[in-house]
């Protein structure tokens, strides 16, 4: 699945124009004046970023966010069809907010761990039918502006970052080695402040 994505990113590349001027908005926590800046490039089928959401956001929430102290910006990095769809999925209210996109990562063996990007679509159609009924799949995987913007995102994160990889952590434009690292990034925020 990972070879179709890469062929059809290419594609859409080089046939599409990118909208600059995209109106969707990121997704982003926390105090928007914080001192600290922290980019995730995460993928919705990744499966570290799943843990990144289920064992360090939380304790980042908790004692950086909530504080005031940082500001945390997610950004699209998919590493495949599935993911593609997804992230356009958590864009698809525009409001900025997190709620969708921590849906998504928590109920990702619901949802990602099949053999193709149909089954997985037909999977999240299925689980946001309880919780997110207001979201029409296809509308929102066929919004070239919500398109557009994750995949600015990707590309953005491999022009600035050299970005190979998911999740990656950027903390004030610098790269954090160990995303999955609690007491080390704990550790790296609390020199910054």
């Amino acid at each position: 699945m990972k070879k179709i994505f890469y062929v059809f990113l290419f594609l859409i590349i080089g046939i599409t124009p990118l909208n600059s001027a995209s109106k969707v908005n990121t997704i982003i926590e926390g105090n928007i004046d914080a001192k600290i800046t922290m980019l995730v490039y995460e993928s919705l089928t990744c499966s570290h970023c799943a843990s990144f959401h289920e064992n360090i956001y939380p304790k980042l929430k908790k004692d950086f966010i909530d504080q005031g102290l940082v500001k945390i910006e997610y950004k699209n990095f998919p590493l495949d069809l599935a993911a593609f769809n997804a992230s356009k999925i958590a864009h698809c209210r525009n409001d900025g907010k997190s709620d969708i996109l921590h849906f998504l990562f928590e109920n990702q063996k619901k949802w990602a761990n099949v053999e193709t990007v149909e089954e997985a679509n037909a999977n999240l159609i299925k689980i946001l039918k309880d919780d997110y009924s207001d979201i029409n799949f296809e509308k929102c995987v066929n919004n070239q502006s919500i398109e557009d913007h994750v995949l600015e995102d990707r590309i953005d994160g491999v022009k600035k970052f050299k970005i190979n990889a998911t999740p990656t952590l950027i903390i004030n434009d610098k790269k954090f080695d160990n995303p999955l690292d609690y007491e080390k990034l704990k550790k790296t925020l609390k020199k910054m402040i």
